[in-house]
Formats: structure tokens, C-alpha cells, sequence
């Protein structure tokens, strides 16, 4: 049997911290996993500056309530759980999800956990583990399921080289050129055709 695993955010709905950096105008937080590969120091400085400006979790979440996954995700994620098992790989948080978990059909998904004060503001955030992509790949390997990734960041590579198969997806031109051992797509019909082409069972679109 075969597991295609998805990376979240960029791949299927919008970058959260990017919308909610529109949102506020505070362009320090259209920073990424595309920007900034460690991905510690991109979280310490995401929770530096809702700190600074008092925001707090329910800021975020209304914003996010106001998101809709990218164009043809939905029906992507409906084509694939057709013809694979689907699991969603993702550094998001359950805190953030549940609103567009929602309208992909609430495909399983492991991600992370933030911790809130008393008063609503994020003062933490907790990993499921570490590097936990790659090692939700090994941990689907050692019960001897195929596994084909796409994701499109930094945060990704460890998860793709993992994989059976990897796949980039909508990635920026610095990442591609990066990691040119793994197919680069855009669109989601060509990422149904690398789905396709990874996998070792007779498929068709």
C-alpha cells in the first residue's frame, strides 16, 4: 500500500503567517520556512512579535477563518485519497487548522501545539518531535507502506529525501535550485502526473 504525504501550508491553503502579516502590515511576519530554513529561530521570532504588538491567539484564528485552501486543493485532495491513503505532514498547529481542515475533507493530519498564558496570548509552542516529517516517513517505512511526499520548503527536504518518491510543489526558484534531485511542479495536474509516475501500481488520471 501506498502513503501520499502533503506538506500543508503553500501546498494546499494559504501560508497563515503571510495572510496574517497582511492583515496586521507587519512584515516581519511574512517570514517562512521558504526564508528561514531553521525552523526555531523562525518560530522564536514569530512569537517575539505577536509579543511586542499584544496579539493573540484569537487574532490569528479570525483571520484564518477568513481562508480558503488554494485553488483546485480541494479537488486534488479528493483525487488523491481515491487512489492513496493520504496523511497531511505539516508544521501548523491544531490551534490554527480546524477552519480549513474543514474544507479539505478533514484529511488526518499531524502537526503542533501552541501553549496560550491566561489571557489568550501564545507564549510557546510545542513539536510533536523532532524533525517530525522525516520521521513520520521512517515510521510509515517500518510498517512497510510506500511513501510519496510533496511539500514545498526548506522544512520539506528531510521528508522528501525520506520518501520513496519527493516531490516539490509550488516551491520558490532558491529551493528548486537547491535540491535539484527532486521533480519541481506548479499546477496540480502536473503533480497528479509525478503522483502517478512515483507510484509502482498501474494509475491513471
Amino acid at each position: 500500500m501506498e502513503v501520499a504525504c502533503l506538506d500543508l501550508e503553500g501546498v494546499l491553503i494559504p501560508e497563515i503567517w503571510i495572510e496574517f502579516a497582511n492583515k496586521t502590515g507587519i512584515e516581519e511576519l511574512k517570514a517562512t520556512t521558504r526564508d528561514i530554513p531553521d525552523y526555531d529561530v523562525l518560530m522564536k521570532q514569530r512569537l517575539r512579535i505577536l509579543d511586542e504588538h499584544g496579539f493573540k491567539l484569537q487574532d490569528i484564528q479570525e483571520v484564518i477563518a477568513t481562508l480558503k485552501p488554494l485553488d483546485g486543493a480541494i479537488e486534488f485532495v479528493n483525487w488523491l485519497r481515491e487512489r492513496f491513503q493520504v496523511i497531511i505532514l505539516s508544521d501548523t498547529f491544531y490551534e490554527f487548522s480546524q477552519p480549513l481542515m474543514r474544507q479539505l475533507g478533514f484529511p488526518t493530519l499531524f502537526c503542533h501545539r501552541l501553549e496560550t498564558d491566561e489571557e489568550g496570548r501564545v507564549v510557546n509552542y510545542h513539536l510533536r518531535q523532532a524533525d517530525p516529517k522525516r520521521q513520520s516517513i521512517r515510521a510509515l517505512q517500518t510498517i512497510y507502506y510506500r511513501t510519496i511526499a510533496a511539500g514545498d520548503s526548506y522544512n520539506d527536504t528531510t521528508m522528501l529525501a525520506e520518501a520513496d518518491a519527493g516531490i516539490l510543489f509550488k516551491s520558490p526558484k532558491n529551493v528548486i535550485e537547491e535540491f535539484p534531485q527532486f521533480p519541481a511542479v506548479h499546477e496540480y495536474e502536473d503533480l497528479k502526473k509525478e503522483f502517478l509516475k512515483a507510484s509502482n501500481r498501474e494509475l491513471t488520471l
